[in-house]
């Protein structure tokens, strides 16, 4: 499995990197959140696009990222519509999904684009064919909330992903039980010592699911969800707490 190297950081060794989403609503908002995890534990930001108020009108999002790539200057973004049908803010047709990402990949302001792969095969292909035309890095994603699959089902999903040429899969899924929680972090492993040709991410959601958010360093998750604030996602630990938790994991693990 080969790392991911973006500005200042890399992704697939060591400890888990620390992503924490902005989700204002106006530009004024996005930007005072982004200024402000310039000076958090952040080792990447993520805009949740679907958040903000103007999220449709392809060239105010093009400006506002402008002005995020300006802020983010060594530090990694990844740009995300997060649709409705996979917990996200908004509704958005498949065609001004694909010409949101298109034209902002095409802007090459983000590091990363967030594609969520199981809305249409075709598109995705297309958006991450573009995107690597454009030096620009895809996270193939699928978010489940209403239950966990099968490790067999997680596998073949984060499989799909690889095999369409996305350069990290990401997977959450909602847990039922204590049981499920286990099916992610087996499938997580199984995946990373046994297929895995990039860094992936997967996270069970929830409070059941917490321990997922620290443990990837052993499991195989290159990348964990943090909150400065407000949380994007359930289950997500405040930023220095978790901190500290993948620290202290690591020292364990290490045997320093």
């Amino acid at each position: 499995m080969h790392t991911i190297h973006v500005k200042n950081i890399t992704i697939g060794e060591g400890i888990p990197k620390i992503c924490v989403s902005i989700i204002g609503k106006t530009r004024e908002e996005i930007l005072k959140q982004a200024e402000a995890l310039l000076y958090s534990k952040a080792d990447i930001v993520e805009w949740r696009v679907d958040w903000y108020e103007q999220a449709e009108v392809i060239e105010e999002v093009l400006q506002t990222a402008k002005e995020l790539s300006a802020v983010f200057k060594e530090m990694p973004w990844i740009f995300t519509f997060r649709t409705a049908k996979e917990g996200g803010e908004k509704e958005i047709s498949t065609q001004a999904y694909k010409a949101l990402n298109e034209a902002i990949i095409k802007s090459r302001t983000a590091d990363f684009v967030d594609v969520e792969v199981f809305m249409e095969e075709e598109m995705a292909k297309e958006l991450i064919k573009t995107a690597h035309e454009n030096d620009t890095k895809i996270v193939a994603s699928n978010h489940d909330f209403s239950k966990t699959p099968s490790k067999e089902e997680i596998l073949r999903r984060l499989c799909y992903m690889q095999d369409l040429g996305a350069d990290i899969p990401k997977i959450a899924v909602m847990p039922q039980s204590k049981t499920d929680v286990l099916t992610l972090l087996a499938a997580t492993t199984e995946m990373r010592e046994n297929y895995a040709k990039s860094p992936i991410i997967t996270m069970s959601m929830a409070g059941e699911g917490s321990i997922s958010r620290i443990s990837g360093e052993i499991f195989g998750s290159a990348v964990t969800f943090g909150a400065v604030g407000s949380v994007s996602a359930p289950g997500q630990i405040e930023i220095n707490r978790l901190v500290e938790l993948l620290q202290d994991i690591h020292k364990m693990y290490v045997g320093a």
